[in-house]
């Protein structure tokens, strides 16, 4: 068996799927569910966990956010999400060069494939099964929304999970953080893995750059400078 040497940590909204949109209605549906309250506001969603999420929706509904009531919350969400997931591939869409990335990782013996999210781990199960996206994404040692209002958490979080897994140590200069905000680019930088930026979502090449990202790709569709990104000198 070949010891993997590079870790892998992708992001799925607007890195790896487009799905705009339903969140707002998923918080919708689980705050009426929780609280018995019509959704008046939404924070930002770009780069952020779905604690710091959670936890202001219910502040800014007047909901003290308690860790009983985000998790009542998330309940809701994961339900939600379980009874939309025969439909989502209907209301987003896999991002281009996605699949092909993923597939070429897998195929590459030295690459683990795994999460930094800021969903739930349940969500994310249903997020990349509906594009079929979930084939070589190791789900068990993800870093998740959950975890942490900081992003930058999730990310030992996940090394330290798919070190144990593997039985062995990734440097942090092993780890790749691949994903669409300065968010996901500072998670990656503040603990010293490599930040790939992909201008798929909401900010754009330069702001992406101006952050710190290593490299900044337009999309996912050019194989060849994925794998340039990820894989730098190694094989």
């Amino acid at each position: 068996m070949t010891t993997p040497h590079r870790l892998v940590l992708w992001d799925i909204d607007q890195t790896l799927v487009d799905l705009r949109g339903i969140g707002a209605a998923w918080y919708t549906a689980a705050l009426a569910e929780v609280a018995g309250l019509e959704l008046r506001a939404l924070p930002n969603f770009g780069g952020r966990t779905e604690r710091a999420i959670s936890a202001d929706i219910l502040t800014s509904h007047g909901v003290e956010p308690t860790e009983e009531n985000v998790r009542k919350l998330w309940l809701a969400l994961i339900a939600v999400s379980e009874s939309h997931a025969p439909t989502l591939s209907s209301n987003g869409r896999a991002l281009p060069g996605a699949k092909d990335a993923l597939n070429a990782f897998a195929s590459h013996g030295g690459i683990v494939q795994t999460l930094v999210t800021g969903n739930l781990p349940e969500i994310s199960v249903h997020k990349l099964t509906a594009f079929d996206l979930h084939e070589h994404v190791d789900f068990e040692i993800g870093g998740y929304g959950s975890l942490s209002a900081h992003r930058p958490d999730l990310v030992p979080a996940a090394v330290g999970h798919a070190s144990a897994k593997h039985g062995t140590e990734f440097a942090p200069t092993s780890v790749v953080v691949i994903g669409d905000t300065p968010d996901d680019v500072r998670a990656a930088l503040d603990n010293g893995a490599v930040a790939v930026a992909v201008a798929t979502g909401q900010f754009s090449a330069e702001e992406l750059a101006d952050a710190g990202a290593h490299t900044v790709l337009g999309d996912l569709t050019d194989l060849a400078a994925v794998r340039a990104a990820v894989l730098g000198s190694a094989d």
